[in-house]
């Protein structure tokens, strides 16, 4: 598979030699993509202020990012910057930190071939992919936080909308696609999370992919 845009600079930041060697050898395989390979935030730093770079591939806990902190601050400075978690396991407590600082792409070490490129061709295009592990983890958590009360009934209209929230679209776009007034949609997203009981978008579509409404491969991709 190759990557569907040319000349994608990509930067490896791992330390472990197996790993990065593997993941240079794939991305240089592609046709128009730039590998670089760095082993210290320093190095990683240097190599992000000096050249343009789509996709930032990572462990967050081998790599001394002192996190959180380290990856914030790199979202911040670099926020069209992607950063796919490449990592052995992530815990609930940490899933919920890299959510809130922004991080929507991760996968397991465990990963095959297809899947590694599915999650760089996707991260690259600024999609979420999240592998099974965390697609699992994602749906535990949000059944967790559902009470015994059955959630009000959305109408198709507004189910419509959870799908497209979950699809990556901003109110502006969904405005847009369906052909109506960003006031309208904006209504529609306060009575969505309402009814719902949610107070952000990750919590809606939980409850969504729950519910059966959205798929959670083809959304959380």
């Amino acid at each position: 598979m190759n990557m569907s845009k040319p000349d994608h600079k990509i930067i490896i930041a791992d330390t472990q030699y197996l790993i990065v060697t593997a993941l240079k050898s794939i991305l240089d395989n592609n046709e128009g993509t730039i590998a670089e390979v760095v082993n210290t935030p320093s190095e990683l730093h240097k190599a992000l202020e000096n050249d343009t770079c789509q996709l930032i591939i990572t462990d967050h806990l081998l790599f001394d990012f002192n996190h959180p902190d380290g990856l914030q601050e790199i979202k911040r400075k670099f926020p069209t910057i992607t950063i796919l978690i490449m990592t052995n396991s992530v815990s609930k407590p940490e899933f919920t930190e890299l959510t809130k600082i922004g991080i929507r792409n991760i996968i397991y070490k465990t990963a095959d071939l297809d899947e590694i490129l599915a999650a760089i061709e996707l991260a690259i295009k600024g999609k979420k992919y999240y592998c099974e592990e965390i697609l699992d983890m994602i749906i535990e958590m949000g059944e967790s936080k559902v009470n015994n009360d059955e959630p009000s009934h959305l109408t198709s209209s507004e189910i419509e909308i959870v799908r497209l929230i979950a699809g990556g679209l901003t109110t502006k776009e969904i405005a847009n696609q369906k052909n109506i007034s960003f006031h309208t949609v904006n209504t529609h997203r306060k009575n969505i999370f309402r009814k719902m009981g949610v107070s952000n978008a990750s919590e809606l579509i939980m409850h969504a992919i729950r519910a059966g409404w959205i798929d959670n491969i083809e959304y959380f991709i």
